[in-house]
């Protein structure tokens, strides 16, 4: 009777295990694909999704190819960036936004950083600046070390000697090395582990 309720409780854990990522994926397209349909609430279900994915990327094509659309949305930003209290909202959120996916992306460069000497504790973070002499800090540079499991994280000072660039993983690999925990492929960690027996 033991044996049984013990492969029954080991069977329901290792259900959960391969239900949990599955369950969690789905719920959160699904909450993505309400929220954007249920912004044309007047159209048949989910027709609104196509329809705004649509205006997004018609307004992104125009954006980019036509130098009118140019224009246009340049004369917007230039607006939103010089009206009182909303230019520090929409120049930060604008600022995050070209930092994950616009022309100016800045945490492509994927960094280790040793963050204790004794005993030694190496951390995976993003460079950001190269450069703090115009905030009086020679010779420093700023890094991005995000939180596990969460969208957050911080920014630290070092000196620039101290960063080591992550030569065997990708930006997008480094950035899954650092959210997941450290949790990630044994491709990944034998690289990770490659890198520092080289050091």
């Amino acid at each position: 009777m033991r044996r049984l309720a013990t492969i029954t409780i080991r069977s329901f854990l290792q259900g959960m295990l391969i239900l949990s990522p599955i369950a969690i994926t789905a719920y959160i397209i699904y909450t993505v694909f309400n929220s954007v349909d249920s912004l044309v609430p007047w159209v048949p279900r989910g027709l609104g999704f196509f329809i705004i994915i649509s205006i997004v990327t018609i307004i992104g094509y125009l954006g980019t190819r036509f130098f009118f659309g140019k224009m246009l949305f340049e004369a917007f930003d230039y607006l939103l960036e010089h009206i009182p209290g909303i230019k520090y909202i929409y120049s930060s959120i604008k600022d995050v936004m070209d930092s994950f996916v616009g022309d100016k992306k800045r945490f492509n460069k994927p960094v280790w950083v040793c963050t204790n000497h004794n005993p030694e504790v190496w951390r995976i973070g993003f460079m950001t600046q190269k450069d703090l002499g115009q905030l009086g800090m020679d010779g420093k540079v700023a890094v991005y070390l995000p939180h596990s499991y969460a969208i957050s994280g911080y920014v630290i000072i070092v000196e620039a000697t101290n960063p080591k660039p992550v030569t065997t993983l990708t930006a997008g690999e480094a950035m899954k090395f650092a959210v997941s925990g450290g949790v990630t492929t044994s491709e990944e960690v034998k690289a990770h582990d490659k890198l520092f027996k080289q050091s």
